[in-house]
């Protein structure tokens, strides 16, 4: 198996409408996937219900990474989100991530803070919607 990415990852679950969205998570994260996001831990559950909430916001959108290391299980970015929700209203969402990786390639494990760069108020809570 490929090694995932961020940007493989957010296409396939946020851009790519058509993809399944169980399919999609299988394709990049573990089953014992954990995620932490601006202080909040989701198991894989939490994180397939956040995905799924999003979904039904998101009409479109695309990702920009700034920067990306990697040293063998160990994965960090630096990304920013731009989303168009179904309203017409868009908002861009910068995120610092760091991560690990299993043996087959897909996350294990990822530790983020989000910062809304542009757009609503409201949009700065996305990262935690459910």
């Amino acid at each position: 198996m490929t090694q995932t990415d961020i940007t493989r990852a957010i296409n396939d679950l946020l851009f790519t409408p058509g993809l399944d969205l169980a399919e999609a998570i299988d394709r990049h994260f573990t089953p014992d996937y954990r995620q932490r996001t601006n202080g909040v831990w989701s198991d894989r559950a939490d994180f397939t219900q956040h995905m799924t909430r999003l979904r039904s916001l998101v009409r479109s959108g695309h990702i920009e990474v700034h920067e990306e290391l990697r040293d063998g299980p160990k994965y960090a970015d630096r990304h920013t989100v731009t989303i168009t929700l179904h309203g017409g209203r868009t908002s861009r969402t910068e995120v610092y991530l760091f991560a690990q990786l299993a043996p087959d390639g897909r996350f294990r494990r990822v530790e983020e803070t989000t910062l809304l760069v542009d757009g609503h108020a409201d949009d700065g809570n996305l990262g935690l919607v459910k």
